[in-house]
C-alpha cells in the first residue's frame, strides 16, 4: 500500500533565520505607513471642524450632521438657535454642526 502515498520524511536542516533588523524595519513601515494615511488626515479633519465651529456667529448659514438647513440666529456657549423656516427655530449642539454653505443658500419662506 505504501506506493500509493508517498511517505514524507524530515529534512535535517534548520530553520533559516533572516536578519531581525529586516523585521524591526518592516514593521516601522508599516506603522509610518498607517501613521500618514489614516491617521494625520483624520486629525487634521477634525482641527478643521473644530476651527470652523469656534468661528461660528449670527447669520452664517449652516448644515447640521443630519442634515438640516438653516441660519444661525443666536450662538452661545454649547448651543446653537437655528432658524429653519416657517418660524420654526431649533436649538442644536454647536458641535453638531456639518458645514457652512455660502450666504443665499437658505431662503425663509
Amino acid at each position: 500500500m505504501d506506493f500509493f502515498i508517498a511517505s514524507a520524511y524530515a529534512q535535517e536542516a534548520g530553520a533559516a533565520e533572516g536578519n531581525p533588523w529586516v523585521s524591526l524595519m518592516f514593521m516601522g513601515l508599516i506603522i509610518v505607513l498607517f501613521y500618514f494615511l489614516l491617521i494625520r488626515p483624520q486629525t487634521k479633519r477634525q482641527k478643521e471642524h473644530r476651527q470652523m465651529v469656534d468661528g461660528l456667529k449670527e447669520g452664517d448659514e449652516v448644515v447640521t450632521q443630519g442634515g438640516i438647513l438653516g441660519k444661525i440666529e443666536k450662538v452661545d456657549d454649547q448651543f446653537v438657535t437655528l432658524n429653519v423656516g416657517g418660524g420654526q427655530k431649533l436649538y442644536i449642539q454647536r458641535h453638531a454642526v456639518g458645514s457652512l454653505v455660502p450666504n443665499g443658500t437658505f431662503e425663509d419662506k
